[in-house]
């Protein structure tokens, strides 16, 4: 089963931003269009926490830094 289309059009990052996400049915992962996070479709529930997201400003902490502009 899928995500119901309308959900999909409610549905936005958790984040301060709450930009809109993109759907991977695939991978079943929800990706967030501004900041990257990604996050992951259990059993047809999207889990919208920050702390259980892959990727995103947290990730690019942890390898040293995201690439700033001077």
């Amino acid at each position: 089963m899928a995500l119901d289309p309308q959900l999909l059009e409610i549905l936005a990052c958790p984040d301060t931003h709450h930009a809109p996400l993109d759907y991977d049915p695939q991978a079943q992962t929800l990706t967030c269009t501004e900041c990257g996070r990604i996050f992951e479709v259990r059993d047809d529930v999207p889990v919208l926490l920050l702390d259980e997201a892959r990727g995103g400003p947290a990730a690019d902490d942890a390898r040293g830094g995201a690439a700033t502009q001077p």
